[in-house]
This record gives structure tokens, sequence and C-alpha cells, in this order.
């Protein structure tokens, strides 16, 4: 009897835009953000935790189910994605520490081992990690998964290197982003391409958060006193200009392939 082969998986074009310097700024933007707009909403807009963390889930679970249902990367409806999951990636870790008291050398540690855990099945189910070919829903999912908890270590671990073992904020700035350069430096020299995007972008998380917390907190706390709304609403200006400069080359681009 023959028998009918198996159906492909959908196959969509790359979900993920291209990695150039926009990206990572963009994207260290997003985290900085992450940190002062939930601060921000929490407590200087009167929200609280519990209604912040709703709203903030809420907003995530749709754009996510938006950013899923595309065929191909859409540079407004990607970043945006990762400005919420940012905000919800912090609430995560700020719950666990402030509303649960779980020590951030414990949060450190299992969100570590959540993180490698969903590396070791994402390679063993799909055979790579790269963010060059996130072109199936089953992909797709391993990404977002990997996004958010990234978001949370980073968080954890940038609380535990400025408060816990008492860097601060300028230094652990600092630190981060030497770091940061070192993964690059590492890529450039030709390290794993695939190992030094993740370092880097898991890098970001903390040092964003380091520098959110250097510019709004006050001088009495090792901040310049800035303010969440204030840095909030400027970097998301920024953001806003980057991504809609993104979005007019997609569009082009999208245009020029139809007329072909």
């Amino acid at each position: 009897m023959n028998t009918l082969p198996a159906a492909e998986p959908a196959r969509w074009l790359n979900k993920v835009p291209e990695v150039a310097l926009t990206f990572w700024i963009i994207k260290i933007l997003s985290t900085t953000v992450g940190e002062t707009g939930a601060d921000f909403l929490a407590v200087d807009a009167g929200w609280g935790q519990g209604a912040t963390r709703a709203l903030m889930g809420a907003c995530l679970a749709a754009a996510l189910f938006a950013q899923l249902r595309t065929r191909r990367c859409v540079p407004w409806l990607y970043w945006l994605t990762v400005v919420l999951v940012s905000v919800v990636g912090t609430q995560i870790t700020d719950w666990l520490s402030d509303g649960l008291g779980v020590s951030l050398y414990a949060s450190t540690a299992a969100f570590a081992a959540a993180l490698a855990a969903i590396f070791i099945v994402w390679h063993r189910m799909e055979r790579t990690l790269s963010i060059r070919d996130v072109c199936t829903p089953r992909r797709e999912g391993f990404y977002w998964t990997a996004i958010l908890c990234t978001f949370a270590l980073g968080t954890a671990a940038g609380d535990l290197a400025t408060e816990a073992l008492g860097l601060g904020f300028t230094l652990g700035a600092l630190v981060f982003g030497a770091l940061i350069a070192a993964a690059c430096a590492a890529w450039r020299m030709g390290g794993n391409a695939v190992l030094t995007f993740w370092l880097a972008y898991i890098l970001t998380r903390p040092f964003g958060a380091a520098l959110g917390d250097w510019l709004t907190q006050a001088k009495a706390y090792g901040g310049i006193g800035i303010g969440a709304m204030w840095t909030s609403g400027l970097f998301l200006l920024v953001i806003a200009v980057l991504v809609a400069a993104a979005q007019m080359g997609w569009s082009g681009r999208k245009a020029a392939a139809a007329a072909e």
C-alpha cells in the first residue's frame, strides 16, 4: 500500500530582523525601557504592581498572537513585542524578589538553568539555535520563550550585580558593557556566531537595567535623577524613529518584490 509522505511543517520567511548595529541599539533601548517603564507604571503612575503586571501581560499576549500569525518579519510588530517582553520579564523578576522574597542568587540561577534547558530542547529538536532561520511556528515558539527568559535572567543578574554584590549602577553598566564588547570581539575574531549572539543578547538586559537605574534613580542612590517618565519617553521616541525607518525600508522592499 502506498503511503503519503508526512506533511512538511509550515515555513515562513525569517521572522527576526537582520542583526546589524540598529538591531543592537533598539535592543539596548528596549531593555532600558523594560526597567524604567515598569517602574514608571507601577510607581510613578500609581498603577501598582498587580495592575501593571495584568495590563502588560495582556498587551504582550495580544502582541505575541499578532506576531505569531504573520509569515514574515514586520519590524514594528517585532519590536513592539520585544519592548513588551522586556517589561513583563522585568516584572516577573521583581515579583519573585519583592513579592515572594526569592533571593536574587536563587532567581538568577533558576532563570539561567531554565534558559539552558530551553536551548538544549530547542537544539535537539531543530538542530540549530540560529536566529537567521526562525521560519517555522515551532522555531518561533522556542525563540520567544528564550527571549522572555533572557529578559527575566538579565533583570535578576543585573540586580544581583548592582545591588546584592554592590557594584552600583555606573560600575555595573561599565562591567556589562565590557562583557558585551568582549562577546563582539570574540565574534569578529572568528568565534561561533550563534554562541556570541546569544551571549551578547543576554548581557544587553543587565546592561540596559543598570543604565536605566543610573538614569532614573536619585543622586543619593547612585543615579543622575532624570526620572523614569523622562527616560522611558526619550528612549521610546528613539525606538519609534529607528523602527519607523526600518518599517519604511521593509515596506519598500516588499513593494519592489511585488512589482517584479
